[in-house]
């Protein structure tokens, strides 16, 4: 799978380089590692004991702070460049965790309802189709466990250049098939990666109809009104970069003719009333 293949080099290479996506947890960071993992207040009070799959987020950052607060972290990437890291900073504070070398779309290797928590930075925009990724996911997220997401907004990945007056374009179609076009807006795009733009009903609905309840749903904002126009931040004065998503699984077994789903009982047609 030439994508697979593709993003691994590239991100191989950003790992190697410094990127800014590759920065390993600060001992500050690692102080209150809840505190720094959700300013949302979407994970519970406590993680200790509990299982935790760290999905495509290498680089020495979630699941060093997702073990420094108690929990069994394992972390899949598909750069072992950025599982290096992870490695080797969990070794250099004496914390345990298993690292897993994969594509967020293949979790074979991991078995059915082993977490508690789900947790995925900005990646699946690496990825040609969001079914099999949420699938796993399903698969391998315990009854009521947490999935936490964070996605690439499809304006962003339209967005082809600025005009002489610094506004931004749109010159890739919503509809647009197989790998996004190289463009002169790098914004928000990582250097020599494969990338594909999913639609928000892929992103939302294909996560419901996944098996999860959406409770709740941000736009990180990412304006800076202090920058200049050539600044990214400028950028994100007009279009927003990212979409973030608490989700929880909704319970497999059924009872009778009904099913419990967010709270509610739902009729299942052909059934006696309820």
């Amino acid at each position: 799978m030439d994508y697979r293949n593709n993003n691994q080099q590239a991100w191989n290479h950003l790992a190697d380089n410094g990127s800014l996506f590759a920065r390993v947890a600060t001992d500050e960071e690692c102080r209150q590692p809840l505190r720094t993992l959700d300013g949302r207040g979407w994970l519970p009070a406590s993680v200790a004991g509990l299982n935790v799959l760290c999905l495509a987020s290498g680089g020495g950052w979630q699941a060093i702070l997702y073990a420094c607060a108690g929990a069994n972290v394992t972390v899949v990437d598909l750069s072992e460049s950025m599982l290096k890291l992870d490695n080797q900073e969990a070794k250099r504070r004496g914390l345990k965790i298993q690292t897993v070398h994969t594509s967020m779309d293949d979790l074979s290797m991991l078995g059915d309802e082993s977490f508690d928590i789900v947790h995925q930075p900005v990646s699946t925009c690496y990825v040609p189709s969001l079914k099999p990724v949420y699938a796993e996911v399903s698969r391998v997220v315990r009854d009521h466990g947490i999935y936490i997401s964070q996605h690439k907004q499809p304006v962003s990945l339209q967005i082809s250049h600025r005009n002489e007056r610094h506004q931004f374009v749109i010159g890739v179609e919503y509809y647009q098939e197989g790998p996004l076009p190289k463009q002169q807006d790098t914004s928000y795009r990582e250097k020599g990666a494969t990338e594909y733009l999913h639609r928000m009903e892929e992103i939302v609905g294909g996560l419901c109809v996944s098996g999860f309840v959406i409770e709740d749903l941000r736009e990180p904002k990412r304006a800076d009104y202090n920058v200049e126009v050539s600044h990214f931040g400028y950028r994100g004065r007009f279009v927003p970069p990212y979409v973030r998503m608490k989700a929880r699984r909704v319970a497999r077994k059924t009872s009778d003719s009904t099913q419990e789903s967010a709270g509610f009982k739902i009729w299942i047609p052909g059934s006696p009333g309820l």
